[in-house]
């Protein structure tokens, strides 16, 4: 066979392959099965998400009038009348200010503890990996709120059971609340990031430790050199998770409350937003939760940005 020959016949079975891909494309089976499989999804997905936040936005724009200082209240289109008090709202923002330097100085901390777990889990000089894979993640399982009572309990100088601390150093003072509440997070969440971590090491294929201590590289050089670099979409993804989480504490500094007076209604945007909905004032809460969540995708987004263009360098 020629070379023109053996050419024609390549081409005649791409073209035969890329015709029944084609018909493949066309004719997808088992599309029932493909509908029922995903329909509940589905529903519960517009159920659950996006009808909440049609509603939402739809509130944020509505406001509330009165005929008369007596007449019966009616909700009437106010454009963008809600979000224009949202921006003159300062303990909003101050509490917006509160929980970004609440993530930048905690996010960090609980990441690189989180690492440095998965790092002494994933290494063969570690003994008793069960045991301490178990410590090191039994605190995600105790709920949020029974986490800050207990923690408040511990941080009340009256009735934590480490009184010399508590009555030299008050940790519920307005100076330390806010740290007091980034140590009650730390604790609960640095073994679930931690566990993100050490499963992205697991999938880390063994030849290649195996080539690094070949080439002489100590369990240090290779965690540095080669654990790190290949985890860093984990750590990329748990960072995300930990920037929505932080906009969007509440149990935390809501359980607080009860412990210290330099917690208020405001501390928080969830908390603010909480407070707002009590009053009832649901119009502005609802705006306030359209701006968070526009604040919370605009940073996540922002971050995923930045670190893919440092991917990239």
């Amino acid at each position: 066979m020629t070379a023109t020959e053996v050419l024609v016949t390549r081409s005649a079975r791409k073209t035969r392959n890329a015709r029944s891909g084609d018909e493949r494309r066309r004719h997808t089976p088992h599309k029932g099965a493909i509908a029922i499989f995903t329909g509940p999804f589905g529903v519960l997905f517009l159920l659950f998400y996006l009808i909440p936040i049609g509603y939402a936005v739809w509130q944020s724009l509505q406001v509330v009038q009165r005929d008369g200082l007596y007449g019966e209240p009616q909700q009437v289109f106010g454009g963008l009348a809600q979000y224009a008090l949202v921006f003159q709202n300062a303990p909003f923002w101050e509490s917006v200010g509160r929980v970004l330097l609440f993530g930048v100085v905690q996010v960090p901390i609980m990441l690189g503890l989180a690492l440095l777990f998965a790092l002494l889990l994933d290494s063969p000089v570690l003994k008793g990996k069960k045991f301490f894979r178990l410590a090191f993640f039994a605190p995600y399982a105790v709920p949020g709120v029974i986490a800050a009572i207990m923690w408040g309990f511990l941080y009340s100088p009256n009735l934590s059971p480490f009184t010399q601390v508590t009555q030299s150093i008050d940790f519920l003072s307005p100076q330390l609340v806010l740290w007091s509440i980034a140590n009650v997070v730390t604790w609960v969440f640095v073994g679930y990031n931690m566990l993100i971590i050490y499963s992205a090491l697991l999938a880390i294929p063994s030849e290649v430790y195996e080539a690094a201590r070949l080439d002489g590289a100590g369990q240090i050089r290779i965690a540095w050199s080669i654990k790190i670099p290949m985890v860093a979409p984990a750590l990329i993804l748990t960072a995300v998770f930990s920037i929505i989480g932080t906009l969007q504490l509440l149990a935390e500094p809501q359980v607080f409350r009860s412990f210290t007076a330099a917690v208020s209604s405001t501390f928080t945007p969830n908390m603010t937003i909480y407070a707002t909905n009590s009053i009832p004032n649901t119009q502005l809460a609802a705006a306030f939760s359209v701006v968070l969540a526009l604040a919370t995708f605009a940073l996540s987004f922002a971050f995923l940005k930045l670190t893919q263009r440092k991917a990239a360098q």
